[in-house]
């Protein structure tokens, strides 16, 4: 289905082959980390959302979303880390809640592949702020 011709109030299947594919940006992520967009903010909403596989020791740089971010994971173990506070442990079936503008990083763990559904709503065409790569002391909690 071409995507440019939908309107709010068509329903549309859109082929899991039509999903733009890339590997994560090293501004935005550390370690093998590759991103499916599989739906953006468009038409009647405001949400979008990607499955996003990182392998062992992968992990976003710090960020933000101006709505907050729902992970819903899928497979193998992460972590999470709010700024100032401990890290946290989440497994597949697992879902992660982030409040907006709140500043964290999550990924894989150490030693263990994980993949999660995120997703964000947009505001003024983004929904996401990043900032500087998590250090490896950061990540590890040391």
């Amino acid at each position: 289905m071409d995507t440019n011709t939908m309107t709010p109030n068509t329903v549309a299947v859109i082929p899991l082959d039509v999903a733009p594919r890339f590997a994560g940006p090293a501004d935005q992520f550390t370690g093998a980390v590759q991103v499916e967009s599989l739906f953006y903010a468009d038409l009647a909403g405001t949400n979008g959302g990607g499955m996003v596989r990182f392998e062992p020791g992968a992990r976003t740089a710090w960020h933000t979303h101006p709505r907050g971010q729902t992970l819903i994971v899928t497979a193998g173990e992460g972590w999470i880390q709010q700024e100032g506070e401990a890290r946290q442990t989440f497994r597949a079936g697992d879902v992660v809640r982030i409040p907006p503008n709140v500043r964290h990083w999550h990924g894989a763990s150490a030693d263990t592949a994980m993949s999660h559904i995120a997703i964000a709503e947009f505001v003024d065409g983004e929904s996401v702020t990043w900032m500087e790569l998590v250090s490896d002391e950061a990540y590890l909690g040391e």
